[in-house]
């Protein structure tokens, strides 16, 4: 008999998920997530190249995935994007909206205007454009439908020097899961974020800096004493996407190994 602890879990099959940002990093890590609990994958980004390598991770382990081609920062690609993935898998169950870019390295009177709108362009107003598409979609569907905006603990939750334009923008997602967590509970669309710290992806890194640098640097840079793992950050974006959260509602969850305590 093949015990609880290792039997497969499926708490995504015959559903629908879409990942934008689903090309590297904390995305590709959430797209594998879903498929291996049984989701049809929809991983959209602006990289054909990557995107089609996360398609071809989840394929190899017998999942479902498509890739689409998507600037989130463009109504009209995210719009196009529900339409597709609703023609190729009939619904849109779940989203994620990982998307998402970092400037930093200038305090606040140093940041360059291109940083700070592309900046906007992408975290924040890339955010909105997803929901309101996603939105659209879901309460028109009998199930309604559950999604997670990315946000960060370098924002609402906590500052750092010389990263201000992009804690803002990260604030801005908080702020804006919050406020459509109200307005469309009601519609049968269940909103909340994940709001990461360091994880083990290239963006921890320092300029310059290798993996080990990381280590020995997180070792006094958190209470956990390490970075989170891209797997410990998509377990919590899986619950909140899952009927297990079923009344948690315009939450903002923090991973990061106590950095923002």
């Amino acid at each position: 008999m093949t015990s609880s602890a290792s039997a497969p879990r499926t708490r995504f099959a015959g559903r629908t998920a879409l990942v934008t940002g689903g090309g590297s990093g904390l995305g590709r890590a959430i797209a594998l997530a879903f498929a291996a609990e049984g989701a049809n994958v929809v991983v959209a980004g602006r990289t054909e190249g990557t995107l089609k390598e996360t398609v071809g991770l989840i394929e190899e382990t017998g999942g479902t995935a498509v890739a689409v081609a998507a600037d989130v920062s463009r109504s009209a690609d995210l719009a196009a994007l529900v339409e597709a993935t609703v023609e190729r898998f009939g619904s849109l169950d779940v989203a994620v909206n990982n998307a998402g870019i970092l400037r930093a390295g200038q305090p606040v009177a140093e940041l360059p205007e291109e940083d700070w709108r592309t900046m906007l362009d992408i975290n924040v107003t890339g955010v909105l454009l997803a929901l309101q598409a996603e939105v659209k979609q879901m309460r028109a569907q009998p199930g309604g439908g559950a999604i997670v905006n990315i946000a960060s603990n370098r924002g609402a939750h906590s500052r750092i020097a010389n990263a201000t334009g992009y804690a803002t923008t990260k604030a801005a997602v908080s702020a804006l899961t919050r406020g459509a967590a109200a307005e469309h509970i009601q519609d049968g669309v269940r909103i909340n974020a994940v709001s990461p710290g360091a994880s083990d992806t290239s963006m921890s890194l320092l300029t310059g800096e290798s993996e080990a640098g990381r280590a020995e640097r997180m070792k006094s840079g958190t209470p956990l004493g390490r970075v989170s793992t891209t797997e410990e950050v998509a377990a919590a974006v899986l619950y909140l996407a899952s009927d297990e959260s079923a009344s948690v509602v315009g939450a903002d969850l923090v991973i990061d190994g106590g950095a923002a305590a």
